[in-house]
């Protein structure tokens, strides 16, 4: 019936449909309310209408009419709240099975890379039916990643990890893009997500020419920058099994070792000291990018994971295969 005339978009995700009828909802509360006031006040107009002779008389409190019109809307005010919080917590945190795929915002394009390797700019392709989680970042200023067929949004803010996750439910392109004006081609800052079978997604992942996995470019990256000189030798705390766990810092207080814990002692060393070490570590802002500072932190994720082991001596790896060239306004991707 409404083929051609769509009043919503496409409900492409398991939160849409949620989110659609909490919406729904809010609507009619709206529009019953507002036909209410209006009716009344036409009523009372054409009632209490000037007459040849005005009377003015004097209305008493009316405690049962005052316990109504206070006690529905708070009702209703309550019942939003719980409704609109039930959805909030349900997907606050993603699935512990997530696939974390990376997105670093800038202006105007997007860069995303997937944790086998293959990275894309402007598009992105995941398998429906899989829990996907985003953590996002920008190299400048305020974006924000907003796909209106799953109903997810979130701000991407430079210098911290955002992040949002989404399961598509139905294959096909969905578009994205920036809903923060973010300068002077904000609107053209945008992309498709290819929603693709399973099977379909296992051959684009490993088609083509593959670079290295974040993991891989990651322990690359702690070799050449000469981590390993201080956290493999006892120098500096280890990474083993360090994300995720609470970190005791020299002030006494703790902290969670999260992606923007692991950013800020990269960037920022001496500003949150573990208890036992010194400050020894020099700062490595303006020497790495967003994407290695990402790709450092999937490699220390992977030696929290079951069985990771940190290296005591650099190791070889292959020679780069990214040749990732930044290309703004066209979808593309780097295997």
């Amino acid at each position: 019936m409404w083929q051609g005339f769509p009043l919503r978009p496409e409900q492409a995700s398991t939160i849409a449909r949620g989110i659609d009828h909490l919406y729904y909802f809010l609507t009619a509360v709206d529009l019953f309310f507002t036909a209410l006031i209006f009716l009344t006040i036409f009523y009372f107009a054409i009632k209490y209408r000037r007459a040849k002779e005005a009377k003015a008389t004097q209305i008493g409190a009316n405690l049962p009419l005052e316990v109504v019109w206070t006690v529905i809307p708070l009702g209703i005010c309550a019942f939003t709240f719980l409704w609109g919080a039930s959805l909030f917590i349900r997907y606050s945190r993603p699935p512990e099975a997530a696939t974390e795929i990376f997105v670093v915002g800038k202006q105007w394009m997007w860069k995303l890379q997937h944790p086998e390797g293959p990275m894309e700019i402007n598009e992105l392709h995941v398998p429906v039916g899989r829990p996907i989680k985003l953590t996002m970042t920008s190299e400048d200023v305020i974006h924000g990643f907003y796909v209106p067929d799953f109903r997810i949004q979130k701000d991407v803010i430079p210098g911290r990890y955002t992040s949002i996750w989404f399961q598509a439910t139905k294959t096909g392109q969905h578009h994205f893009f920036c809903n923060q004006y973010c300068g002077t081609n904000h609107a053209a800052m945008g992309g498709y997500v290819i929603v693709m079978t399973p099977d379909d997604y296992e051959q684009w992942i490993s088609g083509g020419i593959r670079g290295e996995s974040m993991v891989s470019a990651g322990a690359r990256l702690y070799d050449q920058l000469g981590c390993i000189t201080c956290h493999g030798t006892g120098k500096g705390p280890p990474f083993v099994n360090l994300f995720g766990s609470k970190v005791k810092l020299t002030d006494g207080t703790t902290v969670i070792a999260d992606e923007d814990y692991i950013r800020e002692s990269i960037l920022y060393p001496s500003e949150q000291i573990v208890e036992g070490y010194t400050a020894l570590m020099p700062t490595f802002k303006g020497q790495v990018t967003e994407e290695q500072l990402l790709q450092l932190i999937a490699y220390i994720k992977s030696l929290s994971s079951e069985g990771g082991k940190q290296p005591s001596k650099p190791a070889t790896y292959p020679p780069s295969l990214e040749g990732a060239k930044e290309a703004g306004g066209t979808g593309k991707v780097i295997k």
